[in-house]
């Protein structure tokens, strides 16, 4: 059974938790695989050709890694990352990236078929929201993409997205590794339950049958998709965790 955590989210809060001690690595490597063939890494300073998963997770930990924090930007809104550029765009093409902290690197997974090889390029300091400000931003932002929908007839377009509206107290649970304040956790329930309704709400434009109704129905989803992303960053930033 696979989870429903991005493969940046995976790396972020395992790596993190195998670098504080909480899980061996074997744990790391089932977490992070998660039912993928394969992961490997490509670019790491010092090494001939392509790692591992472990071997790079060694080499990391060696270079002084003291976490993995996840970004999760769109265009327009480079939430997670700081730069540079080539990473800035890296990141942007695949929707997520991972920062390791301590190091001045950064990694971006692209998937093919069933393995993933990470790539590895400078990464500069980057700013973050925190976990409180990401969770208030998120609640608002719930609410108010909910009344838009309303006011838009969400339910006769998309019948499933108003229903998870109705219901945002159930959602799938998410399973964090231990050293992941329980906050976090349920952030990043939040999050991807935001991001999912905003995935749905697109999909073939919800019927829209003009270009007016289909900008109306995207404005009522960016705050979401925003405020979405901002909470997965924060859950999966060790940076800015609250003290345990």
């Amino acid at each position: 059974m696979t989870s429903l955590l991005p493969p940046s989210a995976r790396l972020a809060w395992w790596g993190t938790s195998w670098l504080s001690g909480h899980v061996v690595t074997d744990f790391l490597v089932d977490a992070v695989l998660d039912g993928d063939a394969t992961h490997a890494v490509a670019g790491l300073p010092g090494a001939d050709g392509t790692e591992t998963l472990v071997g790079a997770l060694a080499r990391l930990r060696a270079l002084g890694a003291t976490g993995f924090g996840a970004a999760f930007p769109a265009e327009g809104d480079p939430v997670g990352l700081g730069g540079p550029p080539a990473f800035n765009a890296d990141a942007l093409e695949a929707a997520e990236a991972v920062v390791v902290d301590g190091t001045g690197l950064g990694l971006v997974p692209h998937r093919t078929g069933a393995a993933i090889v990470w790539t590895v390029h400078p990464a500069e300091r980057r700013q973050l929201p925190d976990v409180g400000e990401a969770d208030r931003e998120l609640r608002v932002a719930l609410l108010t993409s909910a009344e838009s929908l309303a006011r838009l007839d969400v339910a006769r377009w998309r019948p499933e997205v108003a229903d998870q509206l109705m219901n945002l107290r159930h959602r799938p649970p998410v399973t964090a590794p231990p050293g992941v304040p329980a906050r976090c956790v349920d952030l990043a329930g939040r999050g991807l339950q935001a991001t999912g309704i905003v995935d749905l709400a697109l999909e073939d434009e919800g019927g829209a049958v003009t270009a007016y109704e289909m900008e109306e129905r995207r404005a009522a989803l960016v705050p979401l998709a925003r405020a979405g992303r901002r909470a997965l960053v924060a859950a999966f930033s060790p940076e800015v965790w609250p003290p345990a």
